[in-house]
C-alpha cells in the first residue's frame, strides 16, 4: 500500500483534488490517503502557510498530491521543493483531442531545474537605487538536472534533448550551463542528439516548429516561462500537470493556480490534476495503471460529452471525474 499525503490547498485545488482522488479510487492500486493543510486558508487559521506537521507528513510518505495555493504559494510550494530537495520539475506539454490546442502533434517534456536560479528568495535585496536579485547557478545542480533530462529521454525512448539558455548575454551563468550540457551529452551521444537554443528563440520555435522538440532542459525561470507558453499551445493551464522529483520524494501538482474567480462553482477543469496523479503513478512504478488512467482521459476528451464548460461542455468537475472513472 502506498502512503500518499494529499494537500488540497486553496480555491479550485480542493475541487480538482476530489476529482483526482475519485479516479485513483477506481484503479487496482492500494493507496492510503492522509490529508494535510497548507495555503492561504491554513495561514489564516494557524498563522503558518506550511505547518511543520504537513512537511513531516510529506517527508514520510511515498508521494504527495498537491492541489493549489493562492497568495501564499511561494511560502508553500517553493518551500516544499527546497525542503524536500525536489530538484527536477517535469512539465509535459502534450496535445490532447477535444481541446483548444493550437497544434495536435506536440509531446514535449520540459525538465526544469527547481532549486536555484532567480527563484531563491533570500538572494533578493532592496537597495537605495532599487533592488537586486542574484541568479545562482552551480555546477552540482545544473549537472544533476541535465543528467536527469538525458536519463529521462533514454528511459522514455526519446532521441533528442535541447538545452535552453541565454549564454550569449549571461556568459558566466548560462555559459556554465551550456558547457555542462555538452559535457554530459558526450556520455549519451550514441543514443541521443543534443541541441541548444537561446531562450528567446525557443519561445518562437515552440510556435513555429514545436513538434521537433522532445525533451527540453533548462534553468528555473526559463522553465517556468516556457511551460506556460507551452500550455497556451495545448489548450491552457488546465492541461499541464507537473512532477517535482528528488532523491527521496515526489510531489505532483497541476501548474494552474487556485483560480479564485471560479472556486466553489464546481466547474474547474480537473485534467491537469488528474494527469498529475498519472505522473505520480509513473513515479511509483505503476505503469499499467498510469496508462489506463491516461487512456480513460483520452476517451472522455475525444467523445467531448462529459466535459467542463471551458471545453464546450456542461458537466461539473465531479461529473467529468465520474466519466473518466467509468472509462477506466
Amino acid at each position: 500500500m502506498y502512503e500518499i499525503t494529499v494537500i488540497p490547498g486553496d480555491g479550485i485545488g480542493r475541487e480538482v483534488m476530489e476529482a483526482a482522488i475519485n479516479i485513483l479510487d477506481g484503479l487496482d492500486v492500494d493507496f492510503n490517503f492522509t490529508y494535510a493543510d497548507a495555503g492561504d486558508d491554513c495561514l489564516e487559521k494557524t498563522g503558518v502557510a506550511l505547518p511543520d506537521e504537513t512537511l513531516d507528513l510529506v517527508k514520510a510518505s511515498d508521494a504527495c498530491l498537491f492541489g493549489a495555493a493562492g497568495e501564499s504559494a511561494a511560502d508553500v510550494i517553493v518551500k516544499l521543493r527546497q525542503s524536500l530537495k525536489l530538484f527536477a520539475n517535469l512539465r509535459p506539454v502534450k496535445s490532447y483531442p477535444g481541446t483548444k490546442a493550437l497544434f495536435d502533434d506536440l509531446d514535449i517534456m520540459i525538465v526544469r531545474e527547481n532549486t536555484e536560479g532567480l527563484y531563491i528568495a533570500n538572494m533578493e535585496e532592496e537597495t537605495e537605487d532599487g533592488a537586486i536579485a542574484k541568479r545562482i547557478i552551480t555546477r552540482e545542480a545544473e549537472e544533476r538536472i541535465i543528467r536527469y533530462a538525458f536519463e529521462y529521454a533514454k528511459a522514455n525512448g526519446k532521441t533528442k534533448v535541447a538545452g535552453i539558455h541565454k549564454a550569449n548575454v549571461l556568459k558566466k551563468s548560462d555559459g556554465l550551463f551550456k558547457k555542462i550540457l555538452y559535457e554530459v551529452a558526450e556520455e549519451y551521444k550514441d543514443d541521443i542528439i543534443t541541441e541548444d537554443f537561446y531562450v528567446d528563440a525557443t519561445s518562437m520555435y515552440l510556435i513555429t516548429k514545436g513538434s521537433e522538440f522532445e525533451v527540453i532542459v533548462t534553468t528555473n525561470l526559463f522553465g517556468d516561462i516556457l511551460s506556460d507558453e507551452g500550455a497556451g499551445l495545448v489548450g491552457g493551464l488546465g492541461f499541464i500537470p507537473s512532477a517535482n522529483i528528488g532523491e527521496n520524494n515526489g510531489l505532483f501538482e497541476p501548474v494552474h493556480g487556485s483560480a479564485p474567480d471560479i472556486a466553489g462553482k464546481g466547474i474547474a477543469n480537473p485534467i491537469a490534476m488528474i494527469l498529475s496523479a498519472k505522473m505520480m503513478l509513473d513515479y511509483l512504478g505503476e505503469k499499467e495503471a498510469a496508462n489506463k488512467l491516461e487512456n480513460a482521459v483520452l476517451k472522455v476528451l475525444s467523445e467531448g460529452k462529459d466535459v467542463t464548460p471551458d471545453l464546450g461542455g456542461s458537466s461539473s468537475t465531479m461529473e467529468m471525474s465520474e466519466a473518466i472513472k467509468n472509462a477506466l
